[in-house]
């Protein structure tokens, strides 16, 4: 789950970690409001889920009560097109009025879970201010990841070792190390699967500032942090996804044409690179679950059929838990319901009932393909392409 930029700053801001002065805003007069608050030059900051707003407008530098709520009336309530939004745009309803600081260097700090790691690996680089991905790609020397042990935590000399990598004056060397423990700290308490300061501003005046800051939080340990849910933004999110998080199922909209419904993630994931090895683009990743029921199977095909991107439906289904009789009635309930979005599926089913889901299906009267394998499947998926 996502978090916005002042949420994600409060957050860390609990753990020792300094921020700039600044409130957040839903009305250009309570942006006039924090601006008389924090006062000075200010930076006016549109809060949506996605990156490059300075490039995209959505971050403004002013110098007064006034001209703060100026911008504000200009961003809030628009729509911010960034490049990870792509053309729809991101809805503004809040701002983030906050002091302007005059930047002597700008680093990156951050954390992740990385799975060849098999834990934490923070990352650091003196190259802050710009999308990590291009230091990496373009200068990849300049990053320094340290890979954190998940029974020992972070270590005193792992601190100094970020710390010096960074080519800090003394005086800023043990700051940053007390920074770099209450970001582990932050991430471990709140089971985050990412954390992420870009930039780590070093000011003027010798301060050390998470100017910008970025925190995900893993959805499975939600049930943990029942405080945090409330921190969730669904109007950043696309509806499809919100619509399947609320009934329980694993969806993901991604740009291709082939709508997938699977019952398993690791299935799932299989399931996508048939589609792809097929010459076609996956339009979701899709899992129903094991334990799924005829509604849940009905509910997904119909969130699939919602998507205009989707030319074919492809249905891999291994029953265990998931019946594929059960499966089989929730995808006629579905189509049946949805006429008019009616498309082509190609369906496979192994397991449990699996005779009894392809009768119910080859007699539906629905446009539906029964495959016997993945082979099958994607030669399908060609025709259908």
């Amino acid at each position: 789950m996502k978090v916005h930029e002042y949420q994600a700053k409060e957050l860390l801001a609990s753990y020792g970690i300094p921020v700039p002065k600044g409130g957040v805003a839903s009305t250009p007069a309570e942006a006039r409001l924090a601006a008389e608050q924090v006062g000075g030059r200010l930076v006016v900051k549109a809060q949506v889920h996605a990156g490059g707003r300075g490039k995209a407008g959505g971050i403004k530098l002013v110098s007064s009560p006034d001209e703060a709520e100026e911008a504000a009336r200009s961003l809030l309530g628009t729509r911010l097109v960034t490049y990870q939004t792509g053309p729809e745009g991101a809805p503004i309803e809040r701002v983030l009025v906050e002091e302007a600081v005059d930047n002597a260097r700008e680093l990156y700090l951050g954390m992740v879970i990385d799975g060849s790691a098999g834990g934490v690996v923070a990352i650091a680089s003196e190259a802050g201010g710009v999308d990590i991905e291009e230091v990496a790609s373009s200068t990849p020397e300049k990053i320094l990841r340290v890979p954190i042990d998940p029974m020992l935590g972070l270590q005193g000399y792992q601190g100094r070792k970020i710390a010096y990598s960074l080519n800090l004056e003394p005086g800023l060397v043990r700051p940053v190390v007390s920074l770099v423990d209450g970001l582990y700290k932050a991430f471990e308490a709140l089971d985050c699967s990412l954390v992420e300061i870009n930039p780590l501003v070093v000011t003027t005046d010798g301060r050390v500032l998470a100017v910008d800051a970025k925190v995900n939080l893993d959805d499975d340990a939600l049930f943990k942090h029942r405080e945090l849910a409330d921190l969730r933004d669904e109007g950043q999110e696309d509806p499809r996804e919100v619509e399947a998080s609320n009934a329980g199922v694993s969806y993901v909209k991604l740009d291709g044409n082939i709508g997938c419904i699977v019952n398993g993630a690791g299935l799932a994931m299989a399931t996508m690179d048939v589609v792809g090895a097929a010459g076609a683009m996956p339009a979701n990743f899709l899992d129903v679950g094991g334990g799924a029921d005829e509604a849940k199977v009905a509910k997904a095909l119909s969130i699939i059929l919602s998507d205009d991107s989707v030319e074919t439906v492809l249905v891999n289904i291994f029953g265990g838990i998931l019946r594929c009789d059960v499966a089989a009635r929730g995808l006629v309930m579905a189509a049946e319901a949805m006429p008019d979005a009616a498309r082509p599926m190609v369906v496979r089913m192994l397991g449990t009932n699996a005779e009894e889901g392809r009768r119910i299906l080859s007699e539906s009267g629905l446009d539906v393909r029964l495959v016997d394998d993945l082979i099958a499947a994607a030669e399908a998926i060609k025709k259908s392409s």
